[in-house]
């Protein structure tokens, strides 16, 4: 049995071997990776699914996130972002910089995504008017510039300057103020690895601010009752979903439904006093939610506000554009409509 399978599949080879070879060779060539990647229209994560707290109130309508989609570049998807309508090419050089590895950027975002989760929990639970108490917190570095004159990296956590002790970004800021141009300051962290290690930066001026050349955020560490736990999925990571997260933070607290039984989409940061950021890929983020037909789509004021709106004016879009800069102004936008 195996020998006269053995000859069939022998026979077959010596028959169909160059379109075989061709197959092989079309497919490497075609799924070879270029520097570059593909940035789409996205879809809608439902943040209400993602939260779970004790003693929930259910609602009929749903709060989500919007997000981008990315493609890898191959020399397939180059070739069929000239063909495919929103398929827009971006350069790799532009999505990692020189300075970092792909394992920076996840670090990065896995934080970022950490300090919109514990920034929306805070402020969702003070504005509900139930208990919430920050135990303490971490300063982490998200992002170091590459022309700046430091030895520290995406995922330190800052311990002390200098031998003073620095648990968030205000005390960071304090420290280096007191120090001069050109002063080389001595920073230990805990590295991604979590061990110990010195680093050193120096400062620079810019615009009469002192500078050491990195982007640092402070994550909190905190208990609320009733309890709350976070379930996103580990692809689900960076800081857009902060706003859209606490608002179905307080709509799960509250017995009103602020959703009025509707499919509210949006998207931006959120700090812990309720301020709301720009995102980047807005555009692509209001087509998800256009695409899902979603009721409404939150946005922060500003570019992306402004960007949002001459969209939905040239493709006349039916959705309703909710511009904010605050918890407190969506918030008041869902309850009175």
């Amino acid at each position: 049995m195996i020998k006269k399978t053995y000859e069939k599949f022998k026979i077959f080879m010596e028959k169909e071997y160059k379109f075989i070879i061709f197959v092989f060779i079309l497919y490497v060539g075609l799924t070879y990776p270029l520097p570059y990647y593909i940035h789409t229209n996205g879809g809608l994560i439902n943040v209400t699914e993602r939260i779970e707290i004790n003693n929930q109130y259910e609602k009929s309508g749903s709060i989500n996130l919007s997000y981008v989609s990315e493609i890898k570049g191959t020399v397939l998807t180059y070739l069929l972002s000239f063909i495919i309508p929103n398929w827009d090419l971006k350069d790799g050089e532009e999505k990692i910089s020189s300075n970092e590895s792909y394992e920076d950027t996840v670090n990065r975002s896995r934080i970022l995504l950490e300090e919109a989760n514990a920034n929306a929990a805070i402020v969702a639970y003070q504005k509900a008017g139930k208990e919430v108490k920050i135990n303490s917190s971490r300063l982490y570095i998200v992002s170091v510039d590459k022309e700046a004159d430091n030895s520290l990296e995406v995922g330190d956590e800052v311990i002390s300057i200098n031998k003073e002790l620095v648990s968030n970004i205000d005390e960071y800021r304090e420290v280096v103020s007191k120090y001069n141009e050109g002063d080389v300051l001595i920073i230990e962290v805990i590295d991604k690895n979590n061990k110990k290690k010195t680093r050193k930066a120096k400062i620079f001026v810019l615009e009469n601010y002192k500078l050491t050349g990195v982007y640092a955020v402070s994550n909190y560490d905190y208990e609320t009752v009733p309890d709350i736990e976070f379930n996103f999925k580990k692809s689900e990571m960076g800081p857009s979903g902060g706003l859209m997260t606490s608002l179905a933070i307080y709509n799960k607290l509250s017995s009103e439904d602020l959703t009025k039984g509707l499919t509210v989409v949006g998207t931006g940061t959120i700090d812990i006093k309720g301020n709301v950021g720009e995102i980047g890929g807005v555009e692509y983020k209001l087509k998800g939610a256009v695409n899902a037909k979603a009721d409404l789509f939150i946005v922060p004021i500003g570019e992306n506000y402004d960007e949002v709106i001459k969209l939905v004016k040239a493709n006349n879009y039916k959705i309703k554009i909710v511009g904010v800069s605050t918890f407190d102004e969506a918030l008041k936008y869902l309850k009175d409509m």
